[in-house]
This record gives C-alpha cells, sequence and structure tokens, in this order.
C-alpha cells in the first residue's frame, strides 16, 4: 500500500501515530496489586501487578464507562467501584453480580488491553496498538559497576517532539545552561556524526564544558572546562539516551530520558542516572541527581514558554543549520515513522 500523499507536517502529543509506539507510563514502583491510573496519548489506562507482571486496560468499565481506577482489586481480578462487574486479568468479565450466579454473561463485557506491556531499566512501557518500532538497550543499566540515581518524575507543559528535540540539541549548551555546565568555549558546533538505524540514530560529538562536578577542580587538580565526549541515541519516539565520557577527569555519566505525551499540552518526564566514577558514594550520587535536576529546570524554563505545543516535521517549516544535524534526522524519524503508520506500510 502506498503512503499518503501528503507528508505530515507537524506531531502533536496525541498524535494517532505514536499509539503504535511504547511509551514510558509509571516507575516499575508505583505500580502495585491495586488500580494506578496513568494518563498517555489523551487516553486514561489503568495499571496494576498480578501474578508479578503488570496488566493495563483502557481506565472504563464497558458497561457505564465508570473509570476502573475508582475500583480494587483481590487476587488479580480487578471490580468496578460502580456496579461490582469483576474481570480476570485477561480483562473477561467474570462476575456481574445484578445478575446472579450462574448467569449468562455479555460477550461485550471485556476490558480494552493495551496492545503490549513490559518493564525495563525500572520503568513500565505501554504500547496502546502494536509498536512499530522496538523498545531502547541499556546495556549500562544492567551493569553492577554503574550507580543508579533517579530523579523525580516531573509533568511539564510541553510538547513531547520539542522535548526530544531539546535533549539532543548542542547549540543551547552555552545559552541555557551558563548555571550548570555550559560554558563560552562551547558556542561553535563543529559538524556532527549521525548514524541512522531504521527507528533510531546515534550522534557523537566532543566539546569543551564546565566540569563543576569534578571534586579534582577544586583541588586544583584539573582545570574547570574540560572536554567530554558525547554518545546519543534515540529510539523512536521518545525513548533517549546520553553517554557522556569525561575524558580529562575520567569516568561516564548515562542519562535516560523517557517521555510520556499525556495529553496535547502535558507530558511526564522520566530521567535517570548511571554513573561509574563516583566509587558507591550514595552523597555524591544525591548531588549528581541535584544537579542533573537543575540542568532540567533549566531546560523547562524554555519549553514550558512555547506557544505551539507541536514538533514541525516538515523541513521548511523551520530555518535548520549544520549545527541542527540531530534534530533535523529526529524530524525525519518521526516523520517516517507517521509517514509509515498513515500509509499502512507496517
Amino acid at each position: 500500500m502506498s503512503g499518503p500523499s501528503h507528508p505530515p507536517t507537524v506531531l502533536t502529543n496525541t498524535a494517532p501515530a505514536l499509539r503504535r509506539c511504547w511509551h514510558p507510563v509509571a516507575r516499575s514502583g508505583e505500580v502495585l496489586d491495586q488500580p494506578h491510573g496513568v494518563m498517555l496519548l489523551g487516553e486514561p489506562w489503568v495499571l496494576y501487578r498480578s501474578g508479578g507482571a503488570v496488566r493495563a486496560f483502557a481506565d472504563r468499565c464497558p458497561h457505564r464507562h465508570c473509570p476502573l481506577t475508582l475500583g480494587h482489586c483481590e487476587g488479580g481480578v480487578l471490580q468496578c467501584a460502580y456496579h461490582g462487574w469483576r474481570f480476570d486479568e485477561s480483562g473477561r468479565c467474570v462476575e456481574i453480580p445484578a445478575l446472579g450466579e450462574g448467569a449468562t454473561l455479555p460477550p461485550a463485557a471485556r476490558l480494552t488491553p493495551a496492545a503490549a506491556v513490559t518493564e525495563a531499566h525500572g520503568i513500565v512501557f505501554l504500547a496502546p496498538e502494536e509498536p512499530i518500532a522496538p523498545m531502547g538497550a541499556i546495556p549500562e543499566a544492567e551493569d553492577a559497576t554503574f550507580m543508579e540515581g533517579l530523579l523525580p518524575t516531573l509533568r511539564a507543559r510541553g510538547s513531547a517532539g520539542l522535548l526530544a528535540d531539546n535533549f539532543l540539541d548542542i547549540a543551547h549548551f552555552p545559552f541555557v545552561h551558563g548555571g550548570t555546565f555550559g560554558t563560552d568555549e562551547a558556542t561553535e558546533v563543529a559538524p556532527l556524526a549521525v548514524a541512522r538505524d531504521d527507528w533510531s540514530f546515534t550522534v557523537a560529538y566532543e566539546h569543551p564544558f564546565a566540569h563543576r562536578e569534578d571534586p579534582g577542580v577544586a583541588a586544583g587538580l584539573r582545570p574547570l572546562v574540560q572536554t567530554r565526549r558525547l554518545t546519543y541515541w534515540l529510539n523512536a519516539p521518545f525513548h533517549l539516551r546520553l553517554r557522556i565520557d569525561f575524558v580529562d577527569a575520567g569516568g561516564s555519566n548515562v542519562i535516560g530520558f523517557f517521555i510520556q505525551p499525556e495529553t496535547d499540552e502535558t507530558c511526564r518526564l522520566f530521567t535517570t542516572l548511571w554513573r561509574d566514577d563516583l566509587d558507591g558514594d550514595e552523597a555524591r550520587m544525591a548531588e549528581a541527581v541535584a544537579f542533573e535536576l537543575e540542568v532540567l529546570q533549566e531546560d523547562l524554563r524554555i519549553q514550558e514558554a512555547y506557544h505551539a505545543l507541536v514538533l514541525p516535521l516538515s523541513p521548511t517549516a523551520e530555518v535548520h543549520t549544520r549545527a541542527d544535524r540531530a534534530t533535523l534526522e529526529l524530524r525525519r524519524v518521526l516523520g517516517d515513522l507517521v509517514a509509515a503508520v498513515e500509509g499502512g506500510q507496517q
């Protein structure tokens, strides 16, 4: 089947094509044996844990569309709070109290399940429909030499596409992050190396930065402005990883950034750090988390101020330069994904 005659021009937080993708919806520790509500792509979902696995259904009872998050679970059976209808782990109705024991239950009395649910690097991911792109991997999450640090989950006014764009953008460092790691020495952006692989791509870059976290700076062992090597990964749509290798001080900092498009105007942001340069020191990890939170807040000051909360996909909608090589590739990947879904190619 051929693709659409008019390719998409913008990506919203609730674009229908995003239903064919994996999205973060909760930290694993948030989902227990009782109903937990989340919003994804403008639709409410109910999650709960049964038999060690996370179950996910559209948050409405088929009877009167009451939110199932008002109900409760017992033995893996979810009961609606309104009329007491009970549903098993597959979403099949197993009891309607008003009909009495042994009654024939309507075949349509079923919950609407997510196409797929999984857990990775401490996060629950949900795909409303069969996902077109695979989940991204983070090898450092399984490496015992790396410590893990969790930033608080934030809700922000913003476009998931623009937030991903911001994460991949290098040219804004000296201007947005002057209070954290930005430095005037990094104003000019050298040519970027970008490599695409189906629904993902990587970006490699080396640049000077202000290494305010390095204890060797205060001790006079190293200068404040040092060199770091950045390697970005994007897995469509909004699964991002950045590995920062500190060339002068040694060690690595891996940042996982996972964006949940809730509504047309809001996103939730899950950020995890993996560090192998803190010698197992929990106090230093707490400082690293606080530092990254400050960096993120610097970004959100810009992102939350946008008037139009959409990511332009047409290459002529904005002015691009060679410094935008990575963020232009983001637009290509997401544009191709939307076109493939809309054209029935996947």
